[in-house]
């Protein structure tokens, strides 16, 4: 049976996919096990969507890792989780480092545990130099903490003179955005069945497609992955115009 790779066009893959993994804990209920099973699962997973990411021409990928609401889960899983992060990011940057990835982080970093912070900082600063696809963690992410910060970050320019309020427009704001300099994502991928967006990437995903996929994180595979890039594909993207506009557009 061939894979589902083979029917997509990898040339024109979209440049940034973004995915909330979510059904951890649902699955590892399933199992019978505690939610921190779910969650060392889920470490699998991530590898899978790196390979997929990779394997079809994806340059950028992010993943919604932990978010600002999460802290206010039950100590014990805070505490698991963030053990988990730095075990896993010791374990994988070799790794990663080989395969020619790039590590970034967006979020609130200063609210990390120390141990999680260097893990996250060494791994950035090992992998700086490659020249592959771009993995970005959103640790301690919100949205709207995103925007709040690149909003004190103007005023805090203004009132130093940097710049004036005449020349705030959608590219300078998004230059202080935590995900500057990243293009934004034109495929957000969820797992688990829920269809929300959880405060994710808001501004950024103003005019992303988005798949939303019944399976487990845990059970999320390859193959599922390109699923959501040939329905990516099939897709007519239009940004306002009609779709007689884009088709003439196509012609030659």
């Amino acid at each position: 049976m061939s894979s589902i790779l083979d029917k997509i066009d990898t040339s024109n893959t979209p440049n940034h996919v973004a995915i909330i993994m979510d059904g951890n804990g649902r699955w590892a209920k399933g199992q019978g096990e505690d939610r921190l099973y779910g969650h060392h699962s889920g470490v699998e997973s991530v590898r899978r969507a790196l390979k997929a990411a990779q394997r079809a021409h994806v340059n950028y990928l992010t993943l919604y890792t932990f978010s600002t609401e999460n802290w206010n889960r039950p100590k014990d899983e805070v505490d698991g989780l963030m053990s988990l992060f730095v075990q896993t990011i010791t374990n994988e940057v070799e790794e990663l480092h080989k395969n020619n990835v790039v590590i970034n982080v967006i979020g609130n970093v200063e609210a990390l545990p120390n141990l999680a912070q260097k893990a996250l900082l060494e791994a950035i600063d090992y992998t700086k130099n490659n020249t592959g696809i771009v993995l970005t963690l959103a640790l301690s992410y919100s949205a709207r903490w995103e925007i709040l910060h690149a909003v004190h970050g103007l005023l805090n320019d203004i009132d130093d003179g940097k710049i004036v309020k005449e020349e705030i427009n959608e590219n300078l704001f998004s230059s202080y955005l935590t995900t500057s300099g990243i293009p934004d994502p034109e495929l957000v991928i969820r797992t688990s069945g829920e269809q929300r967006i959880s405060n994710f990437l808001l501004w950024q995903i103003a005019y992303a497609e988005f798949y939303f996929s019944d399976i487990l994180w845990p059970d999320f595979t390859e193959e599922n992955f390109f699923e959501a890039i040939e329905c990516f594909q099939s897709r007519e993207r239009r940004f306002g115009k009609t779709g007689e506009q884009i088709n003439l557009k196509k012609q030659p």
